[in-house]
């Protein structure tokens, strides 16, 4: 914990004024501090990274790609050890944390892939209609990225953005979340056992202070972000000041349609998937439920039931469902929403309420009936609490579903699947599941429509968002 950040290939003690605690938020106690890094040292990472560029760029992809299947490599000979610092710090079910070190895994092991055929893709011949002459692209990395990961999922997205950024030849300077500052420490550590060049991945932690001069710094030729829309909103404006690209991977209100062909036990597990899973806290979560009059009667009571007899605990204890919120501050803002459900009177089925044990932990809460005007309905909550309306025709569900500010996700159960694809088609969202609960595969991609961000990751769209395209065109008289 003395030396938690990692620049040009060396560990640094923290030269900020803040502290980070670092908590189980199981029992909402700290277990390690450090010091944040400085400003001074975000410029230090971004140098480190800038003096690095030119070789990584130019270094031949497959060796790139024998330096990322090295981290995937080495990621899943930690697993142990970084499921435990999941549960302990996120407070994930230990199911929950085995599927974010294989998405991780996955990841760096896909982009090693993608690395080896950049050999194939340089130098590609373009058709011209004119003749006398010839061109042909280049696929280049961009430069010096900057990347800011949020607290919810440490390690799946900074590997979301690592293992493109490295695989394009980008060299980084990653700001992990002041929530969970411990676990992306792994990825410093994997680059010092497989000699990864210094310069090329630097981590420094911090608060916003940190995050705010990485962002604004001059050096950086691309911003990746995750996280708030808030926060996004400042990132973006930064980037606007240098005329540099952005992505963004921001906030979300999805929905869920349920229709009234639907299984009621599939139904079931697909919406509570949708909202527990990870306590609730994910981008993604389907917290608009919307189901058809002809199965809502029979649906909405079972949920509910359903939801009260989520086992709720620490989640060093085997037999629980669901695990704590991340963070005394999430606490906070899911509590002021179930405030906020009281004093509008809304219909709560199940939960409601904080959960009066030591740790963070708040009832899987079910509102039904909610007006399209309520805050619940229309604002991103980031916990356990799933809102309800019902529907009569399948237009009216799309026109429900479509109408928000957001447009991330959407998750369609109906066992007409023409329908299904029907309805999937219409809705305003970068990825749907259509029976299915929320898997992500890294060949596909992840990203948003409206207020849910720009761009887009993982698949082959996300190695691009690191390339910048170049053409060669010459005369052949």
């Amino acid at each position: 914990m003395n030396t938690p950040h990692y620049i040009a290939g060396r560990w640094a003690a923290g030269k900020g004024t803040d502290m980070l605690s670092v908590f189980d938020p199981s029992i909402a106690q700290p277990f390690a501090e450090l010091r944040a890094a400085s400003t001074g040292q975000v410029d230090e990472a971004v140098a480190a990274a800038r003096q690095a560029l030119p070789a990584w760029k130019n270094s031949a992809p497959d060796e790139r790609a024998r330096y990322l299947r090295g981290f995937a490599e080495a990621i899943d000979g930690q697993r142990d050890a970084l499921v435990e610092l999941q549960m302990r710090n996120n407070g994930k079910p230990r199911r929950e944390a085995e599927v974010d070190i294989d998405d991780a895994v996955a990841t760096f092991a896909y982009y090693a892939d993608l690395a080896e055929r950049l050999i194939e893709q340089q130098s590609r011949q373009v058709a011209l209609a004119a003749s006398g002459f010839s061109s042909h692209t280049r696929l280049e990395a961009i430069g010096v990225v900057g990347l800011i990961v949020p607290w919810n999922f440490p390690l799946v997205t900074s590997a979301w953005k690592i293992a493109p950024a490295l695989a394009a030849g980008c060299t980084l300077v990653l700001k992990p979340s002041e929530v969970t500052p411990l676990i992306e420490r792994t990825y410093g550590q994997i680059a010092d056992q497989l000699g990864l060049p210094a310069g090329v991945l630097n981590i420094v932690g911090g608060k916003a202070e940190v995050g705010a001069a990485l962002s604004a710094h001059s050096g950086l030729d691309k911003l990746s972000f995750t996280g708030s829309n808030a926060v996004g909103s400042r990132v973006m404006h930064s980037a606007a000041e240098h005329c540099r690209p952005v992505t963004l991977e921001l906030g979300g209100k999805s929905a869920i349609i349920v229709f009234d062909d639907c299984d009621l036990d599939q139904a079931i597990e697909w919406i509570i998937a949708g909202i527990c899973w990870n306590a609730g806290q994910m981008c993604s979560a389907t917290s608009r439920l919307l189901v058809q009059q002809g199965i809502a009667d029979a649906l909405l009571p079972r949920l509910a039931e359903a939801l009260d007899a989520l086992r709720v605990g620490s989640p060093f204890d085997e037999e629980i469902d669901m695990g704590p919120l991340s963070s005394a501050a999430q606490w906070r803002k899911v509590s002021e929403y179930l405030a906020i459900g009281q004093e509008e009177r809304l219909n709560c089925l199940a939960g409601g309420t904080p959960l009066e044990r030591p740790g963070w932990f708040v009832a899987p809460t079910l509102y039904a009936g909610v007006p399209t005007e309520s805050r619940l309905w229309t604002e991103e909550i980031f916990g356990p609490v799933l809102c309800a309306r019902r529907f009569d025709s399948e237009a009216e569900a799309i026109a429900l579903a479509n109408d928000s500010r957001f447009g991330l996700v959407a998750t369609v159960a109906s066992a007409d699947l023409q329908r299904a694809e029907r309805v999937a088609a219409a809705l305003e969202v970068g990825h749907v599941w259509i029976n299915s609960i929320q898997v992500v595969f890294v060949e596909t991609s992840w990203g948003g429509t409206k207020g849910s961000g720009i761009g887009r990751e993982l698949g082959p769209w996300g190695l691009a968002a690191y390339q910048s395209v170049k053409h060669v065109t010459r005369c052949l008289g």
